[in-house]
């Protein structure tokens, strides 16, 4: 990053020539969106079996994400429509076309036409993640009502395709510091210290936004839970703490599992409901995907209608379950948001000079809201401890 914004103030002429890095970089990571959404959908709801079986637990679970991710979709959407940390960056319009006229004049009525798929080679050859994330939903559930033995066979696929596209990500990042490097330097070469400012703003509107989420949603369900705060505070000290310092979900999973048990919660909800939420209930991730890539519209002078805000924020909604276990996860899901409506991708690219800053908080996030989650189904079968374990140990 550094070296691409020091060859970008110094040698614009160079960094003009060095945007193919970025191209190439760009189109990998295109490349792995469709078979990792596929795969990881497509066994995450199938790999819990018969969904008959999931039970009150299970569909409690469930609503429980759905509700709380969509809470913080529409969070980040009005932070970053309130800062607009990105207006006024003027990236050229020859890098970015309109968003698709489909996606503006769209009724309510075309937009559901529109998220089902006719043709899912179709819709992976043309981008549209909402139908590949909706088809790959509906796999899901009709392969879940499988017999087992019929099961097993393209559910051991979908898990292989998902774990190699784990290792193809970690093969196309080795190539990242090239890509986000030549990126930074043309953007440097065309905006000079301008872009500074904004990525300050972005900043400091992410955290602010993470920290209205806690507020306004997870404290009020806490509450609604009648959870002891203090207990609870206590016993998600250290995974969050381990989160927000490794920038790593998985880092803080064991230990997050284990204090839900010291916390009260039953084993067996625990690990339900923890580890689906790993991949179905990563609030701080969803929050940013809605920032990030509003942003990247304001960047690019784009204006944006709330009902082309809405569909966004359901693409994103579907297109982000299943895939935070992969590294770069957000990038992956981000750079398939701005390909399907047409935003540019040189200010994801400037995104990355503070990425790092803003994942430690929404890693963080991810691991409180998952420990929330476990903890708020607990009461709500009324099968939660009052009484911590580790007072009695």
């Amino acid at each position: 990053m550094l070296m691409g914004a020091e060859v970008g103030f110094d040698r614009p002429g160079v960094a003009d020539h060095l945007r193919f890095l970025s191209d190439i970089f760009l189109r990998l990571i295109k490349a792995i969106v469709a078979p990792l959404i596929l795969g990881s959908l497509i066994s995450g709801i199938a790999g819990h079996g018969n969904l008959r079986s999931l039970g009150r637990i299970g569909i409690k679970t469930f609503v429980y994400f759905e509700i709380v991710t969509t809470a913080a979709l529409l969070i980040g959407v009005a932070a970053i429509n309130i800062s607009h940390p990105g207006t006024g960056l003027a990236f050229s319009q020859t890098t970015a076309s309109a968003i698709s006229p489909a996606s503006e004049t769209l009724r309510w009525d075309e937009f559901l036409v529109h998220a089902f798929p006719e043709n899912i080679a179709k819709s992976i050859a043309e981008g549209q993640i909402l139908q590949v994330a909706v088809f790959a939903v509906l796999l899901g559930i009709a392969l879940s009502l499988v017999p087992e033995s019929e099961r097993t066979p393209l559910l051991n696929l979908s898990k292989s395709v998902t774990k190699a596209m784990f290792f193809f990500t970690n093969i196309v990042m080795y190539f990242a510091p090239f890509g986000v490097g030549a990126a930074m330097a043309y953007t440097v070469a065309h905006m000079g210290r301008g872009a500074i400012a904004p990525l300050a703003k972005l900043l400091v509107t992410a955290y602010v936004a993470l920290a209205l989420f806690i507020l306004v949603v997870m404290l009020p369900v806490a509450l609604w839970a009648r959870l002891d705060l203090r207990r609870f505070l206590q016993a998600t000290a250290e995974p969050v703490t381990i989160a927000f310092a490794t920038s790593t979900s998985e880092a803080a999973l064991p230990r997050a599992m284990e204090e839900m048990e010291i916390f009260g919660v039953p084993r067996e909800i625990v690990a339900f409901v923890i580890p689906a939420g790993y991949s179905f209930n990563m609030d701080g991730s969803t929050l940013y995907l809605a920032l990030a890539s509003i942003f990247v519209a304001q960047a690019a002078g784009i204006h944006m209608s709330w009902t082309s805000q809405l569909f966004m924020v359901f693409t994103l909604m579907l297109s982000s379950k299943g895939v935070a276990g992969v590294p770069r996860a957000v990038l992956v899901v981000l750079m398939a948001t701005a390909a399907a409506f047409h935003l540019p991708s040189e200010p994801i690219f400037l995104i990355l000079g503070i990425d790092a800053l803003i994942d430690m908080g929404r890693t963080a996030l991810n691991v409180l809201g998952n420990c929330l989650a476990a903890a708020v189904i607990a009461s709500s079968e009324r099968a939660l401890n009052a009484t911590s374990k580790r007072s009695v140990a």
